[in-house]
């Protein structure tokens, strides 16, 4: 994905990050279900807070979490990219 931040931009500059993410998310607003990438990914993140809180081990929903921010990622650059086409 062209637009990920980076660890090092996220810990570096969080708050650039931040609205840098935001302003890739209101693309969502443009996807035919948002809501239908938008809630898994809550719940995953809900589950691995949970999991992680007071654990020294690897985070168990780590790799939804991951699958989940990449499927959304994934149809947010297609809207993109229908858009840029529509506009050509």
């Amino acid at each position: 994905m062209a637009w990920i931040i980076g660890r090092a931009a996220a810990l570096s500059d969080p708050e650039q990050a931040r609205r840098k993410a935001l302003e890739r998310l209101h693309g969502l607003a443009d996807l035919d279900d948002p809501e239908a990438s938008v809630v898994p990914i809550l719940i995953e993140a809900i589950l691995m807070v949970e999991s992680y809180r007071g654990a020294r081990h690897q985070i168990s929903f780590l790799p939804e979490l991951s699958a989940a921010v990449d499927g959304m990622l994934r149809e947010l650059e297609l809207t993109e990219r229908t858009a840029r086409w529509a506009a050509e």
